[in-house]
């Protein structure tokens, strides 16, 4: 999720759902030791909970991370362990590290023994052609040693060489079943199944064997689907009721609040609510309003009444 669930995205998620964890884009261990932290590591107050996903590979350098997402008031450290995409594993970081549990186990042990707040590992069922069980047990039993007690499974193998990350999340086939047989071999874990879920059924579908789902592209493509899940899966029911209007109208009081201290303009933060009217009429012209570059000079309030009365009109 790379460029698309920075800080302004996961304020825009959590209006839609005060109960999910939200998760950061993955930040390689290089860009926070030697980067600019407050652009990689600053979030809203509102966007707790919250876990910070970390790219790397040794152990002292996740270590040092770590005490940062700590101190900088993460609620989760989770370390990416899924990513196929060739300049990652360039990087020695990734879906690569499957191939190395034990390196692994060693980072996850310097950061549990670091931090206080729960360090996971999300990762793929297994490398390549590799499809046997006993790869992806093996590797959660390792890591498990070093104190890692969530493991968020992305169903599909990630093929090292041959296919683009996109292919990577369409051309292995998902087996939902061996983050299942997971589950039923190491009932003390907390398992987490990714890949492919789309609708609320088969959430729940998974919940029947697993104890959580991470959805992550289908959530960002329709937005609106999160506003259920406080209620269908967290029994929580909303003090206000959530509408895409009241929606709308905390996004551009947001943008007005980021223009005014930080001089952000309107649209960087508008192109992650695109999807708010996904499958409804005149939310193709909705999208083509806030998405119009000779529109960047308006305020941001104007071009939502704009994007309003021309939505209606289509519709």
């Amino acid at each position: 999720m790379l460029d698309w669930t920075d800080r302004h995205c996961r304020y825009f998620h959590r209006l839609l759902s005060k109960q999910a964890l939200l998760y950061t884009e993955m930040v390689t261990t290089g860009a926070l030791l030697h980067g600019d932290q407050p652009r990689h590591l600053d979030f809203n107050p509102e966007e707790h909970p919250l876990a910070l996903q970390l790219g790397g590979s040794e152990p002292a350098d996740l270590a040092q991370c770590a005490r940062l997402a700590q101190q900088w008031g993460y609620d989760e450290i989770n370390l990416n362990c899924g990513c196929p995409s060739e300049r990652v594993q360039r990087g020695a970081f990734g879906a690569c590290l499957m191939a190395e549990p034990q390196l692994v186990a060693d980072g996850v042990k310097a950061m549990v023994d670091a931090v206080s707040i729960p360090v996971t590992v999300k990762h793929r069922i297994g490398i390549d052609r590799n499809e046997s069980y006993d790869f992806v047990r093996d590797f959660v039993g390792t890591v498990r040693e070093a104190g890692c007690n969530t493991f968020i499974v992305h169903a599909r193998n990630a093929w090292l060489k041959g296919l683009s990350p996109k292919e990577n999340r369409e051309i292995p086939p998902l087996r939902y079943d061996l983050a299942h047989r997971l589950k039923e071999d190491f009932p003390e874990l907390v398992i987490c199944v990714n890949g492919g879920i789309k609708t609320s059924g088969q959430v729940a579908e998974q919940l029947k064997s697993v104890d959580g789902v991470m959805v992550g592209r289908e959530a960002y493509h329709n937005p609106w689907w999160l506003s259920q899940w406080d209620a269908e899966f967290f029994g929580v029911a909303a003090v206000v009721e959530v509408t895409r209007e009241l929606i709308e109208e905390q996004m551009v009081a947001y943008m007005e609040r980021e223009a005014a201290a930080h001089g952000t303009p309107w649209y960087s933060i508008a192109r992650h609510m695109l999807g708010l009217r996904h499958g409804l009429s005149g939310a193709r012209r909705w999208r083509q309003v806030w998405s119009d570059h000779r529109l960047k000079g308006l305020p941001a309030r104007e071009v939502l009444a704009r994007a309003r009365t021309t939505s209606r009109e289509i519709a």
